[in-house]
């Protein structure tokens, strides 16, 4: 995807930037669909801060492969990269969850004199020291998908998990009248992203009468899901709704609540093709928060512009819309497999290719 600027206003831009360190909406670059300016404090890059002469090499390091999400990104940062012919290379870097693996391949890749770094981060605070001591070198650190600790980082792309947990706590909160017992699934302990959307629903929940009865790690899983979920049904039936951080788990629960023979309460979701075919067959009263796994390829996005000497801000934000029963068939894909996410930037034949039925 080429998203130049115009030529004719470089000099406009240039002396914005000197004397007001900002960039105008109009000449923003668009690293994905729905990316704003985050409110507050916001600095820019200055011009050609990190401009290099091509090849490149870019470093891309990911918290782990957890759940079906994270291949999907991998697939979408890749297909990007391959869009731009001044990477030479995509040195990769699977965290497997692990905060000291995670440290371990950045300092790698500055060793190796990378030209930008990609990071999905595994831990909220583990990531301060390398992250600083990639800027140090000059190297142009890009953060997506969940938040870190520190603004030492060149540029952030972010699904703000906190609204995503919020936007499914006020769903619950409207349903059930503001009164009830629910199930809470959280994520993976000690991510910052389980931790910021478990906020969100706290955030929402706050005034009403809505009570957590029980509360659980599934680590956005199908096969960890469902035992959480079978587990609860048998410790704590029958809640008046569930909130689920996302992932595989709001899929799996509801196939639990098929099996035990009980109406699927209210429950919430991510933008998994598997849960939507749940969700529909179940005819549940449902939504689905919506977290791009197009950020990884708007990381390969920042790391161009910033190569290519052009300005962004520290700081970029995404709150899209939720999946509703208004919108549902625009996002759920029929003739894809379970383990397909809405939205996607990959072409339709990799869609095939990736998450055919057949």
């Amino acid at each position: 995807m080429k998203h130049r600027k115009g030529l004719f206003l470089s000099a406009i831009v240039a002396a914005v930037l000197a004397t007001t360190g900002t960039v105008s909406q109009a000449d923003e670059p668009v690293l994905m669909p729905g990316a704003i300016v985050r409110e507050g404090p916001n600095p820019v890059t200055t011009p050609n801060q990190f401009k290099k002469a091509p090849p490149w090499r870019i470093g891309f390091s990911i918290w782990g492969f957890g759940n079906t999400w994270m291949t999907q990104m991998v697939h979408e940062t890749d297909a990007e990269a391959a869009k731009h012919k001044e990477i030479s290379k995509v040195i990769f870097a699977d965290a497997n969850s692990k905060p000291a693996k995670q440290i371990a391949d950045i300092e790698d890749m500055i060793a190796q004199k990378v030209d930008a770094i990609i990071i999905a981060p595994v831990s909220y605070t583990a990531l301060t020291p390398v992250i600083k001591k990639a800027v140090a070198a000059g190297i142009p650190v890009i953060v997506h998908s969940t938040e870190v600790d520190t603004d030492a980082y060149t540029t952030e792309i972010q699904g703000e998990s906190l609204y995503f947990g919020e936007v499914g706590g006020k769903f619950l909160v409207d349903t059930l009248h503001g009164k009830g017992n629910i199930w809470v699934l959280r994520g993976q302990a000690g991510i910052a992203a389980d931790t910021m959307r478990y906020d969100g629903l706290r955030k929402a929940l706050a005034g009403s009468n809505i009570k957590i009865a029980s509360e659980e790690y599934g680590d956005w899983s199908y096969n960890k899901g469902k035992q959480v979920c079978e587990s609860l049904m048998l410790s704590n039936p029958n809640p008046d709704g569930i909130w689920s951080s996302g992932g595989d788990m709001s899929r799996a629960c509801i196939e639990v609540f098929k099996e035990f023979g009980k109406p699927v309460p209210p429950i919430t979701g991510e933008g998994n093709n598997g849960f939507m075919r749940a969700w529909k067959d179940s005819g549940a009263t449902s939504m689905a928060a919506v977290f791009p796994s197009e950020m990884g390829a708007a990381g390969i996005r920042a790391a161009v512009d910033l190569l290519n000497g052009e300005s962004l801000h520290k700081r970029y934000v995404l709150r899209p819309a939720p999946i509703t029963k208004a919108n549902f068939a625009q996002f759920f894909r029929p003739d894809l497999n379970d383990n397909y996410w809405a939205p996607s930037a990959l072409p339709e034949s990799d869609l095939k290719k990736y998450y055919g039925s057949k």
